[in-house]
């Protein structure tokens, strides 16, 4: 199949994708219900905002400028975030946060075992009884089409319900804002906009506090293994949570031997312990010695490492949101979803991201199941030479 015929091709299976299904039309119905039915307010006097986010860590790092620009406007503001368990880590160097309340949100949850069709809303019952206890003037949901946190919050009977207009969320919130395509720094800082006011982008708070103690670890680890500090230091990270946004072990073997030819550079590889075997796949492929982190470091760690890099390399991820909260130059391999609303945010100069030409990109299906990898080459089709030319570019300037 020629590339203009794959890309119809999974326009249209895209396009299937994102229709709604029945089951959820029914679910506007009960949603409908449940916007209408007189949960008793909170009469609290008490200023404690709750964000409500339940994705993963690269979101979740997104969300954070909202954050403190809302406490720098209200710091007598007690400010709250319910998160999943999978990113409450990445909150715990943001001092402007008082208090962080995990659950494992339905949905989001990669771990969770398939439940009964009522275990979602037995849960939000659940949680909102005891948000309800803690007392808050405020809810802002993040995540644009959350309906279930919407719901959580109204049914906990907070008083004021920010978030975005879309149908399934629109009827738990008592102010909602357009929803508009654009970054999801941008999206976030607008839904705190009515107490912060319009902040510029050169002026957004996005940044991530390194511990000292991380600091020390990862000099040491580097001192251990004899790596000079007067040579570049650039980390790959290979793994994404999904087979759709990878980039092909051989590619990325070609880029680490250019580079350390080229480059004199020293290269680390990062990710988590399942990615490992991956990673020692790729360096079985390289003539010189690298380094494989993955499962080694914590997330503290990891993020002091990315601080003391001269660039991280790798595919749409988490982690390269950590490198650019850390002002370390990144090159990202984006496929299926969005760098409008995903890149990582800062100068376009210093976090280059690295696309290919297909049409149907970007799909915005992460889970594209059983269908043979071949039918979506989006990330694969990124040149060699387009990530070396990048990488060189950031490490001369």
């Amino acid at each position: 199949m020629d590339k203009d015929a794959l890309a119809n091709r999974n326009r249209q299976l895209a396009n299937a994708f994102h229709q709604i299904p029945m089951r959820h039309k029914l679910r506007r119905y009960m949603i409908d219900g449940v916007s209408r039915f007189p949960f008793a307010p909170l009469a609290t006097k008490a200023q404690r905002v709750l964000f409500v986010r339940p994705d993963h860590i690269g979101d979740v790092l997104l969300s954070t400028p909202a954050i403190r620009a809302l406490k720098e406007a209200r710091p007598y503001a007690e400010i709250h975030v319910l998160c999943g368990v999978w990113a409450a880590p990445i909150l715990a160097n943001v001092p402007e946060i008082d208090r962080v309340l995990t659950i494992r949100f339905p949905g989001f949850d990669r771990e969770q075992e398939k439940t009964s069709p009522l275990a979602p809303y037995q849960q939000l019952v659940k949680v909102s009884r005891q948000l309800r206890q803690i007392e808050y003037s405020s809810a802002v949901i993040m995540r644009s089409d959350h309906w279930w946190g919407a719901m959580m919050a109204h049914v906990a009977g907070i008083k004021e319900r920010i978030g975005y207009d879309l149908p399934e969320v629109m009827p738990f919130l008592t102010r909602s804002l357009s929803h508009k395509h654009e970054h999801s720094v941008r999206q976030s800082m607008r839904l705190v906009s009515h107490w912060t006011g319009n902040i510029a982008d050169d002026a957004v708070p996005y940044r991530l506090e390194v511990p000292e103690s991380a600091q020390d670890e990862v000099n040491k680890w580097l001192k251990e293994r004899e790596i000079a500090p007067q040579k570049p230091i650039i980390c790959i990270h290979m793994g994404a949570g999904t087979w759709v946004k990878q980039w092909d072990g051989a590619k990325w073997a070609s880029v680490a031997n250019t580079l350390i030819e080229q480059m004199d550079a020293t290269i680390i590889f990062t990710g988590t312990r399942t990615e490992r075997q991956a990673i020692q796949y790729v360096q079985s492929q390289i003539k010189t010695r690298t380094f494989n982190t993955a499962g080694e470091f914590s997330l503290d760690q990891l993020t002091a490492l990315y601080q003391r890099a001269n660039v991280v390399v790798g595919v749409d991820s988490g982690p390269l949101h950590i490198a650019s909260a850390v002002q370390t130059p990144t090159v990202t391999l984006f496929g299926p979803a969005d760098p409008i609303e995903f890149a990582p945010w800062g100068d376009r100069q210093r976090h280059i991201v690295l696309t290919s030409s297909i049409a149907c990109r970007p799909c915005r299906v992460l889970d594209w199941g059983n269908d043979d990898p071949s039918n979506h080459p989006c990330v694969r089709d990124i040149y060699v030479g387009d990530v070396l030319e990048a990488t060189r570019r950031l490490l001369n300037t």
